[in-house]
């Protein structure tokens, strides 16, 4: 579960957690078909890695609008869109624009499946298995 985090009023919210399975195996044998969820799967993927390399994780709320993840670690943070694809200017305009509002400048990702880089404002669009393998973000 990661509570919600208001980044402009930098407190955390008390209600709308999010919550997220453990395991996408099981997932899979209740439900079938991870396909058809693909971009939950893939952030619930991202999730449990920012979770594994021991980051504190929070879904941020930056005016009405949601950044899929804020992590901290110490005095590392970080912000992550996740989406399947970026095929459409209304995804692309939806993943990135919230991360160009918030006004510091820690890194900012939006982790796809897209091959091609369409990273922009100093965002860096990074293909959900580069992602994961990375060192450090």
């Amino acid at each position: 579960m990661a509570s919600r985090e208001d980044l402009a009023g930098k407190k955390i919210l008390q209600f709308q957690e999010k919550i997220f399975i453990a395991d996408h195996g099981m997932r899979e044998a209740v439900y079938g078909n991870n396909l058809r969820d693909i971009n939950q799967t893939l952030e619930n993927i991202v999730f449990m890695e920012l979770l594994r390399r021991g980051y504190d994780v929070r879904v941020g709320k930056y005016d009405n609008r949601e950044v899929d993840f804020v992590a901290s670690l110490g005095k590392e943070k970080v912000y992550v869109q996740v989406a399947y694809l970026i095929a459409a200017e209304e995804t692309m305009e939806r993943e990135f624009s919230v991360l160009e509002m918030i006004p510091d400048n820690y890194p900012k990702y939006v982790v796809t499946m897209d091959e091609v880089d369409r990273g922009r404002s100093g965002i860096r669009n990074v293909h959900v298995r580069d992602f994961l393998i990375q060192q450090r973000w």
